[in-house]
């Protein structure tokens, strides 16, 4: 397994790329902007892209994927129902701009050659929020970031949701690569000892 992430758009969005490298397949996860560089660095590893995955629906996680669904029109596009339609925006109504959009949600898995993605629902920084773990890595988009979390002031946005998300992640057993939207990458393990937000909802003091 391999991932590679690229800051994308004028906010610095995280795509990331995952590859397994022995099947020749990839995912694209979060394409916010600049299509032809996201391209170009799949290109690069002459891997078939088989998923576009994302992790919400505000406009700077999802611009790219309009011109990515011309160039891949084999690729499979997946985001929650919740936020297909932009996640409460207006500017990005993502379901009427790309036909055969699929939906996930909470429970669901997709494969990828020998890799298994596990859909889990957490919402706060929008309703249709997931989390994607697959193996040792967790692309939270912008539920979790190396010492914050996502704003939720946004519309479909909710404190007491993400909260709860936050301390399902943080209870989530072992330690994990984490894969945000925004930022710096971390550790689970890291962030439950220094995040704050992560560990309100944890229940941890100090």
């Amino acid at each position: 397994m391999k991932v590679k992430v690229m800051p994308v758009g004028p906010i610095g969005t995280n795509c990331y790329i995952l590859e397994d490298e022995e099947a020749g397949l990839a995912a694209i996860i979060d394409p916010g902007d600049e299509a032809e560089r996201i391209l170009a660095a799949v290109e690069e590893d002459g891997s078939t892209v088989e998923y576009i995955l994302l992790t919400h629906g505000h406009y700077d996680h999802t611009t790219a994927v309009p011109a990515l669904h011309k160039a891949l029109p084999q690729a499979k596009i997946y985001i929650h129902r919740a936020d297909a339609n932009g996640a409460g925006s207006s500017l990005f109504p993502l379901a009427s701009q790309v036909e055969g959009l699929r939906y996930y949600g909470e429970g669901d898995t997709l494969t990828m050659g020998a890799l298994t993605i596990q859909v889990l629902h957490t919402p706060g920084h929008s309703k249709g929020s997931v989390t994607l773990k697959v193996g040792d890595v967790l692309f939270c988009g912008d539920t979790l970031f190396a010492g914050s979390c996502g704003r939720t002031d946004l519309a479909g946005g909710s404190y007491e949701e993400i909260m709860g998300s936050l301390k399902r992640l943080g209870r989530l057993e072992g330690d994990f690569h984490v894969c945000p939207g925004h930022d710096i990458t971390s550790t689970l393990e890291r962030e439950r000892q220094s995040n704050p937000f992560l560990r309100e909802a944890m229940g941890m003091r100090g």
